[in-house]
């Protein structure tokens, strides 16, 4: 593992999912799942999120939009809280959901409305 790459991941995923949900994971990470976490954090966000091709605005909106695709919806709910920290507003959100409806399917827009809608209304930004 590359340390300079996972402690620029860190503070990348800290940044966009919140410090303590992201310490919280790694905290609770054992033999069994902590190359994992290392793994997630060191390319997914080090190398990957840490690019300077897109914005993590840009990401968050990609994120949604492939989560939304695939089904994957807590992650969908996790990188709707990353998205908003990012700076992509609640049309955005919408926006990209519809997106998703005509190319990946309206049953997979219609789930991931309803999940980033139940933590848009959790977290306050919607009423």
């Amino acid at each position: 593992m590359d340390d300079e790459l996972f402690e620029k991941g860190l503070e990348i995923r800290r940044g966009v999912l919140g410090a303590e949900y992201v310490d919280k994971s790694i905290a609770s990470a054992d033999d069994f799942n902590r190359d994992f976490q290392e793994l997630v954090t060191t390319y997914c966000w080090g190398w990957c999120w840490g690019r300077e091709g897109l914005s993590k605005r840009d990401r968050s909106l990609l994120n949604l939009a492939m989560l939304a695709s695939l089904g994957k919806l807590e992650e969908l709910k996790l990188h709707t809280r990353g998205a908003i920290t990012n700076g992509v507003s609640v049309d955005e959100i919408k926006e990209a959901l519809l997106q998703v409806a005509i190319y990946a399917g309206v049953p997979a827009s219609l789930s991931a409305f309803k999940a980033a809608r139940e933590v848009l209304i959790e977290d306050g930004v919607l009423k």
